[in-house]
């Protein structure tokens, strides 16, 4: 059995890839993963409107030679001149994959009619494709949901321009733009879209075990998966999948001092990545999400919450964890 996925001239490792995520998969996250198995990490999606380039948040977002592993960078938009400018802009600092966000379903997005707000209109989708494949040399890919409410699941329809205008992987969420977030993520709408074309297909949506991931491989037929928020607070969780698609035998957790130093070393990555000010405040949410197994109530995230200096964050966290060792 083949274990790896092809996109363009990029034979990844594994069939494992870590999704795109607003304000998550930063390059410090992505290193995160990569190191522990994900073939590929997708960048947090870049606006293609020009004018905020130079801002601060897009600026830490755009170190694309910084980066190790093959790299993916997401564009997001709604005007088919403004994403082939921006692709070629990414491509030129350091992108050697560009990737296409259609399945974003975040309102403050939507409204620019960017993101999966796209699939209702069709048209629009092939000129933004055909715009964006003529514009690099680059293998170009898609992201998108299933379709824009459960009435109207289009998604074999987008899947079918995709491919015929050079789209080279189409990673397709389980759930629809009104769907957000809610309910669970369906997978005969994978199913059918793989069975439709024959371009690399990656399926996402609820997968959070590896017994989960090989379940969505075997069912759509996909060529690999792709993991969002169960690697919050879980970057590990990409070489447990990966041992498990290649031996089907699952891995231990990892111990509490591995978590600690995995979490220490991301917060210090954050703290350098953002500086001392923004560093130790988007801390906070992944250190949450850390210790979401192991501070349920929450106290101690409270209480960390209220910390602003990036050296007292190491403190507590080094405290928290000498306790949790000692019960």
């Amino acid at each position: 059995m083949d274990y790896t996925v092809r996109i363009g001239p990029y034979q990844l490792a594994n069939k494992v890839i870590c999704a795109p995520m607003a304000g998550v998969t930063d390059h410090t996250f992505r290193e995160l993963c990569r190191r522990f198995g994900a073939a590929l990490a997708v960048s947090e999606m870049l606006s293609s409107n020009p004018q905020v380039w130079q801002s601060e948040k897009s600026q830490n977002r755009m170190g694309h030679r910084q980066e190790s592993g093959i790299r993916s960078v997401q564009i997001a938009g709604s005007d088919p001149a403004q994403m082939a400018a921006a692709a070629q802009y990414n491509v030129e600092i350091g992108a050697d994959i560009i990737d296409i966000n259609m399945g974003c379903p975040a309102k403050k997005v939507n409204k620019k009619l960017a993101g999966s707000a796209l699939l209702q209109y069709p048209e629009l989708v092939e000129q933004i494709i055909q715009a964006v494949v003529k514009a690099v040399t680059v293998p170009v890919t898609l992201k998108i949901r299933t379709g824009w409410d459960t009435d109207h699941r289009n998604g074999v329809q987008i899947a079918r321009i995709a491919q015929d205008n050079g789209i080279q992987a189409l990673a397709v969420h389980g759930r629809t733009k009104a769907c957000m977030y809610k309910g669970e993520a369906e997978y005969d709408t994978i199913k059918a879209i793989k069975q439709a074309v024959s371009l690399p297909v990656i399926a996402n949506g609820d997968i959070t075990t590896p017994e989960k991931a090989q379940y969505v491989l075997d069912y759509t037929g996909a060529d690999a998966i792709m993991i969002g928020r169960a690697a919050q607070g879980r970057p590990w969780i990409f070489r447990e999948v990966a041992h498990y698609l290649a031996t089907g035998k699952k891995l231990a957790a990892p111990a509490i001092a591995e978590v600690q130093q995995i979490m220490l070393e991301h917060v210090q990555g954050l703290h350098q990545l953002y500086g001392v000010h923004l560093g130790p405040r988007i801390a906070r949410k992944h250190v949450g999400w850390y210790l979401a197994e192991h501070d349920a109530q929450g106290v101690f995230r409270s209480e960390f919450n209220a910390i602003e200096q990036a050296e007292r964050q190491f403190e507590a966290l080094n405290d928290y964890f000498h306790k949790l060792a000692a019960t």
